[in-house]
């Protein structure tokens, strides 16, 4: 998981696969191969409902700003969460990634 996250002057970076349409938003695992986060995203991805609900999700679990920096229009995505280091958000993602078993 470690390589999916990149600290940066404004914060962290994270490298998401999405699947829009899901039957619930959550962190599904680690991607070895495209080095990113599963992320299951309930929305459409139609008129940007997907993304939006990916950012509010992001938001929530951190707390802090969120916003999609690469990956638009397409299903990876890197998101940067700001004022946040890496360790953090290593942290809080394992925690969550623990309570989904």
């Amino acid at each position: 998981m470690d390589e999916a996250l990149k600290e940066t002057k404004n914060g962290v970076t994270i490298n998401l696969v999405v699947s829009p349409n899901a039957k619930k938003t959550e962190i599904v695992g680690y991607n070895e191969w495209r080095k990113a986060i599963e992320i299951r995203i309930k929305a459409p991805p139609k008129g940007g409902k997907a993304n939006a609900e990916l950012v509010k999700f992001f938001e929530s679990i951190f707390g802090r700003s969120v916003e999609i920096v690469k990956g638009q229009t397409s299903t990876q995505k890197t998101i940067l969460v700001k004022g946040l280091s890496k360790n953090e958000a290593l942290k809080i993602l394992r925690n969550i990634s623990k309570q989904n078993g």
